[in-house]
């Protein structure tokens, strides 16, 4: 994949994170492809992506995504973004919550991504829910 074409690729994931429709996350993946996110157990396959992606989009209606960057390490591609939202889903506290983190992605041959392993940090993002948004950064 070119860095032009990547780029794409990424513009367009980011947008569909922003989309409230959960299986527009889930088409960027692999048929069997696998979402991994703080070390957790892996959503393998698109329905399982789809229910992963639509946890937060439920617990965040009004949730955006950018992205931060994009780069290469150790034959992957990291898609570094911040997501921002208010916890108002079902059950939520109300607070706004500002979060960074990333993906590591390892991509298939059909030029979607076979394997994702994300990572943010848990104890600031449940800081935020419980207890307000951070000071400002």
């Amino acid at each position: 994949m070119t860095p032009d074409d990547l780029e794409d690729f990424a513009s367009r994931y980011t947008a569909a994170w922003c989309s409230q429709d959960a299986a527009r996350v889930a088409a960027f993946f692999a048929e069997n492809g696998s979402l991994t996110i703080n070390a957790g157990e892996p959503a393998v396959g698109r329905a399982a992506i789809t229910e992963a992606a639509q946890g937060f989009m439920t617990a965040f209606p009004d949730m955006v995504v950018a992205m931060d960057s994009l780069g290469r390490a150790g034959g992957r591609v990291t898609y570094h973004w911040t997501l921002t939202g208010t916890n108002t889903g079902p059950g939520g506290t109300g607070n706004a919550v500002r979060i960074s983190g990333y993906e590591a992605w390892r991509f298939g041959p059909d030029g979607l991504i076979a394997e994702s392993w994300g990572h943010f940090d848990a104890a600031d993002y449940e800081r935020q829910l419980t207890m307000g948004t951070p000071s400002a950064r």
